[in-house]
């Protein structure tokens, strides 16, 4: 398949670039019918024994602005994950960086441990990964999309209500809408919450490249499945209710443990690229932003509801949903 079978015209006016108050009151589509709804709508649009699955990752303070030792030259790096004391990071400008350069930030300081290879290297602060992680607070900043113009008086309304476990490096921005509003309505429609992890990494910023999708290679992202959620969701099948996906995040994550139908509890690492054709084993409903076009979350929505992708993007352009991270929702059904 080609990539450009995933793009879409997408206006700038149309990108979200302030986010709306309160949370739920963000529009909602709901494909099945191309029908408007508030956010604050969700619990009366699901069924009594569903389970809705959110992904519990914080945002980490992890855009960090400094120099170069020894020509003073600005750098910026933003950590996409760590591996004991060695991080994965996206630097700019990557053409003037090699292994060995040092980078001084605001009381910290790295070493490149190599090139740059499509702008990501792995580096090594001088500090242990704990302390690197309490430096980061006042020394990094929370990582905005490109796209979002704006600014933010508070930085936590880039953190969703149920962000915990630090480790992303764009938040699940489809959880961006929940409040305890939507929680309480969802306790009282008789649906279920239930938490994963995934630490969101360098696909969320990353286009695909290449002019296929054979020659996209996906990123891989640590997850978490608790045994809350595996009994919750093994409790759901058994019952009859339907698993809620928040965020294509979510969805990742569920398919990767779930490869046989049963999610199994654990910790693990994926590169899964879901894309038309795949066969969904656990996922049955997908609440989601409106993705950049030609993403591989265009892709995953395209494989969840086919061909019908487009008509609810055309369809939301045309009444004036916002789209991207501080953008609107919509509820799709998986395609049978």
């Amino acid at each position: 398949m080609r990539t450009d079978d995933f793009v879409y015209d997408l206006p700038e006016h149309a990108i979200g670039q302030a986010p709306v108050e309160p949370r739920d009151s963000a529009r909602l589509l709901v494909a099945a019918a191309l029908t408007d709804h508030r956010f604050a709508d969700l619990p009366a649009l699901l069924d009594p024994g569903d389970l809705v699955v959110v992904n519990r990752t914080r945002v980490r303070a992890a855009r960090l602005r400094g120099h170069k030792h020894g020509t003073g030259g600005a750098v910026e790096v933003l950590l996409l994950d760590r591996d004991e004391d060695l991080w994965e990071a996206l630097v700019r400008p990557a053409r003037q960086l090699r292994a060995g350069a040092r980078i001084e930030f605001s009381g910290m300081a790295a070493t490149l441990e190599s090139s740059p290879e499509r702008g990501i290297v792995t580096l090594r602060f001088d500090h242990p990964p704990g302390r690197v992680e309490e430096l980061l607070a006042t020394a990094g900043e929370v990582p905005l999309p490109p796209y979002f113009r704006g600014s933010l008086a508070d930085p936590e309304r880039y953190q969703t209500i149920f962000a915990q476990s630090v480790g992303s490096a764009a938040a699940p921005t489809a959880g961006l809408h929940f409040t305890p509003r939507v929680l309480a309505g969802l306790g009282e429609r008789g649906v279920e919450v239930t938490e994963i992890e995934l630490n969101v990494g360098v696909d969320t910023f990353r286009p695909i490249a290449a002019a296929t999708l054979d020659g996209h290679e996906m990123h891989a992202e640590r997850f978490k499945v608790p045994g809350a959620a595996a009994e919750a969701i093994a409790a759901t099948r058994a019952r009859g209710g339907r698993v809620v996906a928040v965020g294509t995040t979510v969805v990742r994550t569920l398919e990767a443990a779930g490869a046989h139908g049963a999610v199994s509890a654990g910790s693990g690492v994926t590169d899964l690229f879901i894309r038309p054709g795949y066969d969904f084993q656990v996922v049955d409903r997908l609440v989601t932003n409106f993705h950049v076009p030609g993403s591989t979350l265009v892709v995953l929505v395209a494989a969840f509801i086919g061909d019908a992708w487009r008509e609810v993007y055309a369809t939301a352009l045309e009444r004036g949903y916002r789209f991207l991270s501080f953008g609107d929702a919509c509820l799709l059904d998986r395609a049978a």
